[in-house]
């Protein structure tokens, strides 16, 4: 097929698999959401700036970063120069030479099928690379943008699941290959750090848990371990921990570290040094804020701060790190997302299917990711899926078993559940336990109720409580 200039004219799915297929041989990683994105907004003849409102993006980061490097990419991947207007002419040409070499029929132009791609597992982080990875704009370009900041401090909130960590280690990712006007002899330098990681002796005492968190950093600074020589009695643990920060590790690395803390939940759950260790890095925070009047090397320190609750310790307003910087709260996917989703997974649902599979998960991204995966797998039928879905022979047995333990495991928070579970309307908890619930994403936060957040977890749990309540009357 062409055009009326005798040019021709493939199908953007079949453009976009020989795109992805040849920046994945030269690159070995797929191309991300909002390149694709750009790439059909290219494709479509559209401006950046239409590009950028309907992707969610600023025209800035559009025109000046993702179009650029995404140009780049595919010239190198292709072998010859790519840009936004000859974009159409490259790809019809690869298709017509891959045709005449017999390696693809002109009748499966339309398929852009998950079966060339490597279909990972969707358990725990999502690969850097990975072509099902779903950004959510206007988070990770407000992220991309407010890391470069001096001093900045990003906070990212959501229920587990859904996706906080990929996101974290796609901040430290930009981070490493921005230029932050350091100088040329400079380098930026980025540490992920699990609180998870740590002993459960280590939270039971400041001076002890500020320690093993200097010793954890240097650790994986690859420097030498020299925490004992800037721990003075003299001073407090939090003077202590500043100095070496100021007087070591900043001064060491000479240049920009971006410290990412993930799993900060596991503070919340020890008041004796919560309110210490996050007056802490609102300190920090602060000192670089004051610029030349404090210690400029301050400005150096990006902070980023994962957690899956609201904080429900009680903190000083002016002391707190959770009311500065910039605040991230990660949604469940939107209909549209999922509809993206399930092509890049090669499906072809219909729109009744997606509806269906939205009312059952909410789009929780953990959820869906396991329902495309396991159809894309063939592994069952999109009816069989549903049908099974809340059972112990379905899809989501693990999740579900682990949900039933945590809850078995502290009678009040499941009493607290089944109060959600039997009620149609929003529901007002103690706060606490309204957080909790919220932290494992049983449960959607509206003001100060809550309501079930999803389908699956209603019939689920429902039952679960049905056959509790049979066993007692047996018992009876």
């Amino acid at each position: 097929m062409t055009d009326s200039s005798g040019e021709q004219i493939i199908p953007f799915e079949l453009a976009l698999k020989l795109a992805d297929t040849a920046v994945f041989a030269k690159t070995s990683r797929h191309l991300r959401n909002i390149e694709v994105a750009v790439l059909r907004g290219a494709w479509l003849g559209q401006k950046y700036d239409q590009i950028a409102l309907e992707s969610g993006y600023t025209p800035e980061y559009i025109k000046h970063d993702v179009g650029p490097k995404l140009w780049q990419t595919l010239s190198f991947s292709l072998g010859e120069k790519v840009s936004k207007t000859n974009l159409m002419a490259v790809l019809a040409q690869r298709a017509s030479q891959e045709e005449d070499t017999g390696r693809r029929g002109r009748g499966d132009a339309g398929n852009f099928c998950a079966s060339s791609l490597e279909l990972e597992p969707p358990v725990g982080l999502v690969p850097l690379d990975s072509t099902f990875y779903v950004e959510r704009p206007p988070a990770e370009s407000r992220c991309y943008e407010e890391i470069i900041r001096p001093g900045a401090l990003i906070r990212i909130k959501a229920p587990s699941q859904m996706g906080k960590t990929s996101l974290m280690v796609r901040i430290l990712t930009h981070a490493k290959k921005q230029n932050f006007d350091v100088g040329d002899d400079l380098e930026v330098h980025t540490v992920a750090l699990s609180l998870q990681q740590a002993d459960r002796a280590v939270f039971t005492d400041l001076d002890k848990f500020l320690r093993w968190f200097c010793a954890s950093i240097t650790r994986k600074l690859h420097l030498s371990h020299r925490v004992e020589d800037y721990w003075s009695e003299t001073f407090g643990s939090k003077s202590n921990c500043t100095a070496y920060f100021e007087d070591c590790l900043l001064p060491d690395i000479n240049g920009v570290l971006v410290l990412a803390l993930d799993q900060v939940d596991e503070v919340f759950l020890h008041p004796e040094i919560a309110d210490d260790f996050f007056t802490l890095l609102r300190s920090w925070y602060e000192e670089a804020a004051y610029g030349d009047s404090g210690n400029p090397l301050w400005q150096n320190l990006r902070l980023i701060i994962v957690h899956s609750t609201e904080v429900y310790i009680p903190l000083d307003i002016n002391k707190s790190p959770f009311n500065v910087g910039l605040a991230i709260e990660l949604q469940a996917f939107t209909t549209k997302q999922v509809l993206d989703l399930q092509q890049r997974y090669g499906l072809h649902l219909l729109e009744s299917e997606i509806s269906e599979l939205m009312q059952l998960v909410a789009g929780h991204p953990y959820l869906v990711q396991q329902a495309l995966y396991h159809l894309a797998q063939h592994d069952l039928t999109f009816n069989q899926l549903v049908q099974m879905a809340a059972t112990d022979a379905g899809i989501y047995s693990n999740h579900l078993h682990r949900h039933l333990r945590n809850l078995q495991e502290h009678p009040q928070l499941a009493a607290a559940y089944e109060q959600v579970l039997k009620s149609s309307k929003p529901v007002e908890l103690e706060q606490l336990l309204a957080f909790k619930l919220h932290s494992m994403g049983l449960v959607t936060l509206q003001g100060n109720q809550v309501m079930l957040s999803c389908e699956l977890y209603r019939r689920y749990f429902s039952d679960i409580l049905r056959q509790d309540t049979t066993r007692l009357q047996l018992d009876v």
